[in-house]
């Protein structure tokens, strides 16, 4: 288990060392991560886990007990990320959330990104868009045993051209709760560079998917 017993407050940046971990990642991919998320360890494993499983529930877990969590959740991500972003970047960003697998018309369609985004800076102006949808529902990711390629996810996703005006503020941030080969940003960014061939693009996530440690005792002849 972890020791940090806080989420961060700070973003940091992917760089050379992490890159590899998200192997769709280009070198010139400039995405910025809060927490470092470990799969298959549960709830309790860290607190960075704990956010982002109770982040991610399903929509079929509405009015079940464990249901109050998620909303804790996206208020939690959203301070953590209106504490690491400065109040200016309100007019330096146009906020774009990955969509989820479920299409709008979904009963399973879950807006926890636009949510967590509209709690970051409550009350105040700001730019987000859902400039990139799925009209059709497709599997969530981790339901399937292999993972989409950045094509497959482009050929899925369509520009929405009802927002693509006025143009965006200075940069596109791509925001999505966890970081895992990189995939769904790079197709995402893909799609919006279709559209604003010259903008400058970011990513935003609450974690990345960090590699499971080795436990040296796994290894007998060590």
């Amino acid at each position: 288990m972890t020791s940090s017993s806080t989420f961060p407050q700070r973003l940091t940046k992917i760089d050379e060392l992490a890159r590899p971990d998200h192997h769709y990642l280009a070198a010139e991919d400039v995405c910025y991560f809060l927490g470092e998320y470990t799969a298959r360890k549960g709830y309790a494993f860290s607190v960075t886990n704990n956010l982002i499983l109770n982040f991610k529930k399903k929509m079929d877990r509405r009015g079940k007990p464990e249901w109050p969590y998620k909303a804790v959740a996206i208020q939690r991500a959203a301070a953590a990320l209106r504490a690491s972003l400065k109040d200016n970047a309100r007019q330096k960003l146009t906020f774009v959330p990955i969509p989820p697998s479920k299409a709008k018309s979904d009963p399973l369609y879950d807006d926890r990104l636009v949510q967590m985004l509209r709690g970051i800076w409550p009350g105040q102006p700001i730019d987000i868009r859902e400039l990139v949808i799925q009209p059709a529902s497709s599997d969530a990711v981790h339901d399937r045993e292999e993972r989409p390629t950045p094509a497959e996810l482009e050929a899925r996703y369509v520009v929405d051209q009802a927002l693509v005006a006025p143009p965006p503020q200075e940069t596109i941030a791509v925001v999505d709760d966890v970081l895992t080969t990189g995939s769904h940003f790079v197709a995402v960014r893909n799609k919006l560079r279709q559209v604003f061939p010259t903008a400058n693009i970011v990513g935003l996530f609450i974690a990345r998917r960090v590699p499971e440690a080795v436990d040296l005792e796994d290894f007998d002849e060590i």
